[in-house]
């Protein structure tokens, strides 16, 4: 059973009411709220262990340091991939311009990337650039009259040139929530990379 007051006592910022009824938030893509777990750890790093990361010597850089690569090593167990596959970017817009700029920099005139018609312009942007700097095309697949996007007609998107495919996990539009799995699964079939955008970019 999905508890969800019990899933607000969580979040401290909830008991906040907002003209005069409970804050309800929606914008979790853009800037999550944090829950007391996550404020008391962040409180605990800067007040009692806070020190460069990567870049000292002394006790408190080498814990630090030691935190933050646990986190990914966490991470790593909890999707399934490598340590040395994860890397902690600002958010996804900064992701997706990270995978374009470094690895969309290979692509050749011709080279395509499939996308929906209802990315946000995050996952637009960085795409739109390699267009213009590379030649490559961009290959749009349609969602239906009730907003939902078929995996098929992605997977039937892809073709010999395809190298990318790149699409939302869920809209912030529409609220459409897109069969992820699917998609990577028949992409990576084919060699392709896949490229999903939530509250975190996810490369496969």
């Amino acid at each position: 059973m999905y508890d969800v007051d019990r899933i607000r006592q969580d979040f401290p910022i909830l008991e906040r009411e907002v003209n005069g009824v409970p804050l309800v938030y929606l914008d979790s893509a853009s800037s999550a709220q944090k829950p007391k777990a996550v404020l008391e750890r962040v409180q605990a790093a800067y007040g009692e262990e806070y020190a460069n990361v990567h870049r000292g010597l002394h006790t408190l850089s080498n814990l630090s340091t030691e935190n933050y690569e646990a986190v990914r090593g966490i991470l790593a167990r909890f999707l399934g991939a490598g340590e040395d596959e994860i890397i902690f970017t600002r958010g996804s817009t900064e992701a997706l311009n990270l995978v374009a700029y470094a690895w969309g920099r290979h692509l050749k005139e011709g080279d395509e990337i499939i996308l929906s018609v209802m990315e946000h312009h995050a996952n637009i942007v960085p795409w739109h650039f390699l267009r213009e700097r590379h030649g490559i095309k961009l290959v749009w697949v349609p969602v239906d009259d009730q907003g939902a996007l078929d995996a098929q007609a992605v997977i039937d998107a892809m073709g010999p040139r395809t190298r990318m495919v790149a699409v939302t996990h869920m809209s912030n539009v529409l609220g459409t929530v897109v069969d992820v799995k699917t998609i990577a699964t028949a992409a990576r079939e084919r060699g392709i990379v896949t490229v999903i955008d939530g509250s975190q970019a996810a490369v496969h």
